[in-house]
């Protein structure tokens, strides 16, 4: 009897403490520390601004260098590939969300080509890089804040999220499949030409028969093939002139950039595709890409 009255005894005993001890450990381990904050994610593309050039915001990434753009890439396409171009403008790759932007720029608004070692991110249609200019025989990648970057070439320009024109220097063929030069002249070897898009690389177009600062395209049909570039900011890069352009009122009322008199146009056979610029093919009267040493437009 004895034996069997004790061993009940000491279970009653035991467990009791084993329970106990384990709820001490339960509460213990976290009452001590329940105010846990995660880090901040790392912002890997962000905006700083620069108003030694007039550049206002533009992109950088998360250790503040400046971020550019290539304007012979005609189409999301790194078109920087001989090893010297490399050298001077190495890629930019980061993994990004929405979380890992700065304020100001849009998820939507990024895009990731290659592969492997050869990703690269773009922006707006604009495969991103950095600027390594020879310093004692050696590429040195520019130190945070600098854009030296800027105009190098006529073809290089610091990535901004507000541009309301950009540049593409690329060869203009046409809806009928030849090849123009700036001029509309037919041509059978290449020749790029270096003409005025919207911010995300855009073929923008003169009409040859407006006058200044005047749309002689109004009629429904005329307005369905070649829509306005509506718009009423001037944010372009430093190639340009800003002076040069104006803000104008098409007869329908909608507001109208247009550049040295001449209102800017899309046309409809470039789907909104960067790249294209079909238009140059089109019969008299003429609807020409826009370059930088285009004459002014006439008087009305």
């Amino acid at each position: 009897m004895y034996a069997y009255s004790y061993t009940p005894s000491r279970k009653r005993v035991f467990i009791p403490r084993v329970i106990a001890f384990i709820v001490l450990l339960a509460t213990g381990s976290c009452s001590s520390d329940d105010s846990y904050t995660p880090p901040a994610p790392v912002m890997q593309v962000k905006l700083a601004t620069n108003t030694t050039l007039g550049l206002g915001d533009y992109l950088v990434d998360k250790d503040g260098r400046t971020l550019y753009f290539f304007a012979n890439d005609s189409a999301t396409v790194n078109t920087c590939v001989s090893a010297g171009c490399k050298a001077l403008w190495p890629t930019f790759f980061a993994g990004i969300s929405a979380q890992t932007l700065g304020k100001g720029l849009d998820i939507n608004d990024f895009d990731t080509i290659g592969t492997g070692a050869s990703m690269q991110l773009a922006y707006k249609g604009r495969p991103l890089y950095y600027y390594a200019p020879v310093t004692n025989g050696t590429n040195t990648p520019e130190a945070a804040g600098q854009v030296l970057g800027e105009g190098v070439g006529n073809n290089w320009f610091v990535a901004k999220p507000d541009y309301t024109i950009t540049l593409t220097n690329a060869q203009l063929v046409g809806a009928d499949g030849n090849k123009y030069d700036s001029t509309l002249a037919l041509i059978l070897n290449n020749s790029k030409t270096r003409y005025l898009t919207d911010a995300r690389g855009i073929t923008l177009y003169a009409f040859t028969v407006d006058k200044q600062n005047t749309s002689n395209c109004t009629s429904a049909g005329c307005l369905g093939t070649w829509p306005v570039y509506v718009m009423d900011k001037v944010v372009v890069p430093s190639y340009l002139n800003k002076a040069d352009f104006t803000v104008i009122t098409h007869p329908s009322g909608s507001k109208q950039l247009a550049y040295k008199g001449w209102p800017l146009y899309y046309y409809i056979g470039d789907n909104m595709t960067m790249g294209l610029n079909k238009g140059v093919s089109i019969s008299y009267p003429r609807w020409p890409v826009v370059v930088r040493s285009r004459a002014a437009a006439p008087a009305p």
